[in-house]
């Protein structure tokens, strides 16, 4: 995957004025546009669009101190007006063409990315693979935004807005795994963008054959294999840094990679404030 990434980098600054296809890059690599970007966002901090666009605003700022004819500028990096590419300038340096004609600058460069995957000889990752026939998860769903570090208030104060007989009668419903209250992240952006909208689901995992109550709300979850990491300690941040750890130390280091579906999180066992926890992290895979 490391090998991939940097060869996506490359394919990025060869292609500059182009709209990269980063599903045909993905096919010829042998692996799937989910995952890639996936990986790319969570190794890189940032989306693999946003990338593009401050390396291509990095090159073009030379040209455009430069003082070659703005429309060409704008027309060698894909942008099919001054005032487009305008905008995308200045959101990447802070000020307008004109400004840096006239000023020299300021100027924010975005250095060409090289991943690298380092060995830290730490203890190694808890984790197993598990194939699962299809199920459903039931619960009561909401849209927020993603948020990657800290508490996510939008879902706190979504579980919070349920009464505590929900929750009893949720636990009552589940009958397969992941077992328990589950916290369900669903239709993420594939950039994995902070901010990007995402469907969460407070509910349980019943089997297919379950008829769910009419007032819950239900995803469908196709048969195939997870890979369920355990952590423990403070929350959630060790959650999020598992999280974390699954993208740079587990899948550059094991066959499989991420499919479309459902990140699921199940509590296993909680401080009464919730301070500290131990959880199961469920990350839809396939093999490479």
């Amino acid at each position: 995957m490391i090998d991939i990434l940097n060869r996506l980098v490359a394919t990025v600054d060869e292609s500059l004025g182009e709209e990269l296809d980063v599903a045909a890059f993905a096919g010829r690599a042998g692996t799937t546009e989910y995952h890639l970007r996936r990986m790319f966002s969570s190794l890189a901090g940032m989306p693999l669009s946003e990338y593009v666009r401050r390396r291509r605003m990095t090159v073009a700022a030379a040209d455009v101190v430069g003082g070659e004819d703005l429309l060409t500028i704008a027309v060698r990096y894909g942008y099919g007006s001054t005032e487009a590419f305008g905008r995308a300038f200045r959101s990447v340096h802070g000020v307008g063409p004109a400004d840096v004609r006239r000023d020299g600058g300021p100027l924010r460069s975005q250095s060409q990315l090289r991943f690298r995957l380092t060995v830290e000889g730490s203890a190694p990752m808890d984790a197993r693979i598990v194939e699962h026939p299809g199920f459903r998860l039931v619960g009561h769903a909401a849209r927020v935004p993603l948020i990657h570090e800290g508490v996510n208030p939008h879902i706190q104060a979504h579980i919070e807005a349920l009464p505590p007989t929900e929750h009893d009668r949720l636990k009552q419903l589940s009958n397969t795994e992941p077992a328990g209250l589950l916290q369900v992240s669903a239709d993420l952006d594939p950039d994995y963008t902070e901010g990007s909208e995402l469907t969460y689901l407070h509910g349980v995992a019943v089997d297919g054959g379950t008829a769910v109550p009419g007032d819950l709300d239900a995803m469908e979850v196709n048969a195939g294999h997870w890979a369920v990491f355990r952590t423990s300690g403070e929350h959630p941040k060790a959650l999020q840094d598992g999280f974390a750890a699954t993208a740079t130390e587990w899948f550059p280091a094991n066959p499989w990679r991420l499919r479309p579906g459902p990140s699921i999180v199940s509590v296993l066992d909680r401080a009464e404030d919730f301070s500290t926890a131990t959880c199961e992290i469920w990350m839809p895979v396939e093999r490479d």
